[in-house]
C-alpha cells in the first residue's frame, strides 16, 4: 500500500471516526452540565432573548473601542488568517470538488491567484502570532501545550497544501499524501483541543447573548 492509499483509506477512516466520536463526547458533555437556576423573571421576550444571541455573535466580531489599542494587533492577524483560512477551504477548486464528491454542493472556485494570496497571508499571520505568543511575556505565561499543538496542527495543512500548489518539492502523490495526512491530524485533534472553538464558537456566542438578554443586560 502506497502513503497516498494510506492516507485516502484507513488513515482517513480512522480519522473520520475519532473527530466524529469525540465531537459527540465533547457535546455531550456539554449538554449533560446541570442547568443553572433561574430566580428571576425574563426581562425579555423568547424573540428579545433570540435577538439577543443574535447581536451577541455580530457584536463580538470587532473588540469594544476601549480595549482596541491593545488588541488591534492581535484582531488584525487572528482577522487575516481566519479569512485567509475560509478562502483556501471554500475557494479553491480541489476543495469545492472534494465538498461536492461527499455532499453534492458545488459553487465556483476562485482564482488560483488570489487562492496563492490568500494561503501567503493566512501562513505569514499565524508565524507572526506565533512570534507574538512566545515573545509576549502574559500570552507566553498562559499559553499551553494545547496552544502550541493547535497551531502547528492548523500550520501544517497550510504549509503542505501550498507546497502542494506550487509543486515545488517531491512528487505530487507524495505531497497530496502528507497533505492528506496533515489534515486527518487536525481532524483527530479537533475535538479535543482548541480547535473544537471553531465548532462552538458561535453556539456560545448565541447562548451568552441569550442569557445576556435574559437579565436585560447590552451586550
Amino acid at each position: 500500500m502506497t502513503l497516498l492509499a494510506f492516507a485516502r483509506g484507513p488513515a482517513l477512516q480512522a480519522a473520520l471516526l475519532i473527530m466524529i466520536a469525540g465531537i459527540f463526547w465533547r457535546l455531550a458533555g456539554i449538554f449533560l452540565l446541570p442547568p443553572r437556576a433561574q430566580h428571576a423573571a425574563p426581562r425579555h421576550s423568547l424573540a428579545g432573548r433570540i435577538g439577543g444571541g443574535a447581536l451577541m455573535i455580530v457584536s463580538r466580531f470587532i473588540p469594544h473601542h476601549t480595549f482596541w489599542p491593545r488588541v488591534a494587533m492581535s484582531v488584525v492577524l487572528s482577522t487575516t488568517f481566519h479569512l485567509g483560512l475560509a478562502i483556501i477551504l471554500l475557494g479553491g477548486a480541489p476543495h469545492i470538488l472534494l465538498i461536492h464528491q461527499v455532499t453534492g454542493l458545488t459553487w465556483p472556485g476562485l482564482p488560483k491567484g488570489l487562492i496563492v494570496i490568500s494561503s501567503g497571508l493566512t501562513l505569514a499571520s499565524m508565524i507572526v502570532l506565533l512570534i507574538r505568543r512566545i515573545t509576549h511575556p502574559v500570552l507566553r505565561m498562559l499559553s499551553t501545550v494545547d496552544d502550541y499543538l493547535s497551531w502547528l496542527l492548523v500550520f501544517l495543512p497550510v504549509l503542505t497544501g501550498i507546497l502542494l500548489a506550487g509543486e515545488t518539492i517531491g512528487g505530487y502523490g507524495t505531497l497530496l499524501a502528507l497533505h492528506i495526512l496533515s489534515v486527518e491530524l487536525m481532524m483527530v485533534w479537533l475535538p479535543f483541543g482548541k480547535l473544537m472553538h471553531g465548532a462552538l464558537v458561535f453556539a456560545g456566542r448565541w447562548g451568552m447573548g441569550m442569557n445576556f438578554a435574559r437579565k436585560g443586560a447590552a451586550t
